[in-house]
Order: structure tokens, then C-alpha cells, then sequence
């Protein structure tokens, strides 16, 4: 889950990554328990999807899992969000609210699941095709997933946090794609947003924090087929997001921690 969705969230705030978050093993294990649990759900709830469902549906099975594996859902009890999950379909790209909304055969979906368990905190998204759908879609995908592989490979302490968008900026740019410019990574662990605050996920000049050892966060590029910026999707709801202009977009998202050898995945499923 990006930042906190009252606002469209460009980063305007600068906190000091001089923080280590993760300074034992233990803090270490209890994060990769959450991580864990955060991607199983993420995993069974794709693999659950029918045309048919509706999206509140499909928010009970992530529900019913996270509580199974005692973890709360980190938007509800951070931001009172109204579902456990966000699930985007299609015009959405981020925050979408769990509802009455019927799946189609060839939507696109969006799927973040963040959760806490014993005080840590975690976070993990994907986008999906339902079913058969757009070749284009289906390629979107593909890269959305690259993409965010592209900027968890620069991660290493002591690396700039800037070598993240510009990574994933080269790759957009080579496959003819845009980037939303609003909707950020962010650092997680002790809270669902946390220090560092806001990584872009594009090209940012004015980027000078470096990645320190232990260091936790998110990273979460949304790659769009035009899109460059995500606005609400109404006046009356403060939460669901859309890309401006209008067009399709997916999310792939890991938790991390940076280390001297490299990024450690922590929202694997296995």
C-alpha cells in the first residue's frame, strides 16, 4: 500500500535515512513471519479470483487468512481503511475498496495486501489478468513485474536511494512505458509507512539519502501505458485512486531490507 491516499502523494518531504530498522536476527525472523504471511494471502487471494466474484469477496478470503495466521490488516487498524485488503480493478491503480463490484473475464486487478503481527509490519501487491484478457495487459504485467526487479536489484547499504528510479525510470523508458510520478515507495517495519518516508520510483534529481544496513522498505513502481500521475477517483471517496491520463496501470510490490550483499525479499510466499 502506498502512502496514505488523502492526498495524490508526491514526495515533498525529505526524513533522514539514517535509521536502522533491523538490527537483530529476531527483528529479522518476526519481519519475514509477517512478510510470509502477507504474500500467502496475496497468492491464495489471485488464485481465488472467478469471474463472478465481487471484489468484497475476494477481500474475505484475505481477511479470513490473515486472521488464521494472527496478523491484523495494516490499513484497517493504521488508517481505519474499509476492507482488509485494497483491490484495484481495471480504471483503478491503487486503494481500490473491497465492494460490490462484480469481476469480468479479462479485468485487470490489482491486489495489496500489508498486514502486522506482534508490533512489524509488511507489505506486498500484484496486478493480475483475470482469466483471458489483453495481450497488452498481459504484457503490462510482465513488465510491471520486471520492473520492480529492476529497482530491488540496485538495493545494497550504502547505495543511494536514487540508483532505485533511476533503474526503474531506464527500464519504462526502454519498453515505451510511463511511471506514476505520485504514488511512491515507502519505509515500513515499525509502522505501515515508516522512515525513510516516501523512494521515488522514477528518475529524481534531488534525491541525496543513501540506504543503510538493516534499512526496511517497500519498493512498488506503478508502470501505465500513459498514465503519469494518480488522482481520486471521486469526490466521495477519499481512498480509491486512477491514473491521469487515463489508462492502464499495475503495481508489483516487495518489502525488503538492505544489506552489504543485496536486497532479502522478505514477502515471499515460500
Amino acid at each position: 500500500m502506498t502512502a496514505p491516499p488523502r492526498v495524490c502523494w508526491p514526495i515533498t518531504s525529505r526524513i533522514r535515512a539514517d535509521r536502522v530498522t533491523i538490527t537483530t536476527e529476531e527483528q529479522l525472523e518476526k519481519l519475514k513471519t509477517i512478510g510470509r504471511i502477507c504474500a500467502i494471502t496475496r497468492e491464495a487471494m489471485a488464485s481465488a479470483m472467478r469471474p463472478g466474484m465481487t471484489t468484497g469477496e475476494l477481500d474475505e478470503i484475505g481477511a479470513r487468512l490473515l486472521a488464521e495466521h494472527g496478523a491484523q490488516s495494516a490499513p484497517m487498524v493504521t488508517y481505519d481503511f474499509p476492507g482488509a485488503t485494497c483491490i484495484s480493478v481495471n480504471e483503478e491503480i491503487a486503494h481500490g475498496i473491497p465492494g460490490d463490484r462484480v469481476l469480468r473475464e479479462g479485468d485487470l486487478v490489482n491486489i495489496d495486501v500489508s498486514a502486522e503481527k506482534d508490533g512489524v509490519f509488511a507489505d506486498c501487491g500484484s496486478s493480475h489478468v483475470l482469466g483471458e484478457g489483453d495481450r497488452r495487459l498481459v504484457n503490462l504485467c510482465r513488465d510491471g513485474k520486471k520492473a520492480m526487479w529492476a529497482g530491488i536489484n540496485t538495493v545494497k547499504a550504502g547505495a543511494p536511494l536514487s540508483v532505485i528510479g533511476e533503474a526503474i525510470g531506464k527500464f519504462a523508458k526502454k519498453g515505451g512505458y510511463t511511471l506514476i510520478r505520485n504514488l511512491a515507495s515507502h519505509g515500513v517495519g515499525d509502522s505501515l509507512h515508516d522512515e525513510p518516508g516516501e523512494i521515488a520510483t522514477w528518475p529524481d534529481r534531488s534525491e541525496r539519502r543513501r540506504m543503510t544496513n538493516g534499512l526496511v522498505f517497500t519498493i512498488e513502481p506503478f508502470l501505465s501505458l500513459g498514465g503519469r500521475m494518480a488522482d481520486h477517483k471521486s469526490d466521495d471517496d477519499e481512498w480509491t485512486l486512477v491514473s491521469r491520463p487515463s489508462a492502464p496501470c499495475v503495481q508489483y510490490e516487495h518489502t525488503v531490507v538492505a544489506t552489504p550483499r543485496g536486497a532479502v525479499v522478505v514477502t515471499l510466499a515460500a
